[in-house]
């Protein structure tokens, strides 16, 4: 049988850890709901808590300050609807700010609100996708109700500097959401340093399973609206019978994370180096798209000379999978609206693959991948006529 592809596709998803999957096969073998007044119902309420306490753990939070979500999607549209829903009746602010690079969970929910009369303004951008503090300071007025800016971005690997932007919007008085799905597991979070109101968070970007997310909301902040209503539960923030196996994972996920994160950030950086100091003694050009600024250990955001990034990733599908951040609309591709914020011509954004090397990768699978990614882009190269003398 043919080995799978080297995985480098680690800003989609993340592999399972081996304690998530140990703690989600433990959970099945024992059916309980939480809500049920039984020993089975108490031992599933047992696990959510020692869940919730472990991802709280992870960001710096306490565990009555976590509310899980189906994902970070979720967890977003609460943040961006139930927020202001909440403080309709308290506040008469009506501008929401975004950062124009972020992930369309966010986007999009924004664009809902600018159907309901709010304001939606984009804050931009340097060329190598950090946000512009300045131009960000030069929107805010004590009508901003919401700003909304990611940790690290997922296409570019950027860390967003989150407590300057909280800093800015509370001396304005304005709430400050953060979607830090991309965040957890690779750097540290400390909600209380970074001084933010609301937190986003995925499980299957840290290791965890799909399905699960959660969202810090600040001891004392205003509680979103819920976008639904059922049986009440998690105060009625998010009400529906939890998930035990999929908590229990992310709870597994979030523990082990939080033991491996600083010698993590280091080896995710070795892994990543290795990966580009072997593509460039091949010769292969490249640059590097995020320039000097920080990003989360492991990852790169490359644009490849003369080489279309949806091509290669197809040409290289059998053997390492990577991704583009281009995206598909009416049978046309896009390019990506990150690298569009970032001031890219249609012809560079096309050139630009992402990589993230996940603690998983040995160096003999990054040196593979290295190897064929060369000879993918050369291949490429050929494909399109260009001369080599």
């Amino acid at each position: 049988m043919k080995a799978a592809p080297i995985y480098l596709d680690g800003f989609a998803t993340l592999p399972l850890a081996d304690e998530a999957r140990a703690a989600m096969l433990g959970v099945w073998e024992q059916p309980g709901n939480a809500g049920s007044a039984n020993a089975s119902g108490e031992r599933a309420a047992r696990i959510i808590s020692d869940a919730r306490a472990d991802v709280a753990a992870l960001i710096g939070a306490t565990a009555s300050e976590i509310i899980f979500t189906s994902g970070a999607t979720e967890a977003n549209n609460l943040a961006l609807l139930g927020v202001p829903a909440a403080a309709r009746s308290l506040s008469g602010r009506r501008r929401i700010i975004v950062s124009a690079i972020e992930h369309k969970a966010v986007l999009e929910p924004a664009a809902a609100l600018a159907g309901q009369g709010f304001e939606v303004t984009l804050a931009p951008v340097d060329a190598n996708g950090r946000l512009d503090l300045e131009a960000l300071a030069a929107l805010l007025d004590e009508n901003v109700l919401l700003v909304s800016v990611m940790l690290v971005n997922n296409e570019t690997g950027v860390i967003q500097p989150i407590a300057d932007v909280a800093a800015l919007a509370h001396g304005v008085g304005a709430y400050v959401h953060s979607d830090a799905a991309q965040a957890a597991s690779k750097i540290a979070i400390d909600v209380a340093e970074l001084n933010i109101d609301y937190l986003s968070l995925s499980a299957h970007k840290c290791y965890g399973p799909m399905g699960v997310g959660a969202l810090y909301v600040a001891a004392g902040m205003l509680a979103p609206a819920p976008l639904m209503h059922g049986g009440g539960q998690q105060s009625g923030v998010r009400p529906g019978t939890e998930p035990v196996p999929l908590i229990a994972g992310f709870g597994a996920a979030a523990r082990a994370a939080a033991d491996q994160l600083v010698s993590g950030e280091a080896a995710g950086a070795a892994r990543i180096s290795r990966l580009l100091d072997r593509l460039a003694s091949h010769q292969m050009r490249f640059t590097r798209i995020t320039g000097d600024h920080a990003v989360v250990p492991g990852s790169a955001a490359i644009a490849i000379e003369g080489i279309d990034g949806d091509s290669l990733c197809a040409h290289l599908a059998r053997e390492v999978s990577l991704s583009t951040g281009s995206a598909c609309n009416s049978g046309q591709i896009r390019i990506s609206h990150v690298l569009d914020a970032m001031g890219f011509s249609e012809d560079l954004a096309r050139s630009v693959v992402r990589i993230f090397c996940d603690r998983t990768l040995s160096n003999a699978e990054i040196d593979r991948a290295a190897d064929a990614i060369v000879v993918s882009v050369q291949r490429c190269r050929l494909a399109t006529g260009e001369v080599h003398q």
